[in-house]
C-alpha cells in the first residue's frame, strides 16, 4: 500500500511542479498565463515558485515512502 501511495505522491509532485514552473516562467518572461493554475487563482509569479517547492516536496515525500526492497535471500 506505501508503494501506491508513494508513486501516487511522486506523481502529483511532478504535476504540481511542473504547473508552478510553467506559471512562473510564462509570467516572468512572456507576460501570459500558461497552464492551468491560472483559471483557479489569481497568482504573482513568487507565488508560483512556492507551488514548485510543493511539488518538489511531494515528490520527495513520494519517494520516501516506498517501500525498499527486501534484500534476497542467496542459498
Amino acid at each position: 500500500m506505501r508503494t501506491t501511495i508513494g508513486y501516487t505522491l511522486e506523481s502529483i509532485g511532478y504535476v504540481v511542479g511542473a504547473q508552478g514552473l510553467i506559471g512562473f516562467a510564462s509570467q516572468t518572461f512572456f507576460g501570459t498565463e500558461w497552464g492551468w493554475i491560472h483559471k483557479v487563482v489569481d497568482l504573482p509569479s513568487a507565488a508560483y515558485l512556492g507551488i514548485v517547492a510543493v511539488g518538489s516536496a511531494l515528490v520527495v515525500a513520494g519517494v520516501r515512502t516506498r517501500r525498499t526492497p527486501a534484500p534476497r535471500r542467496t542459498a
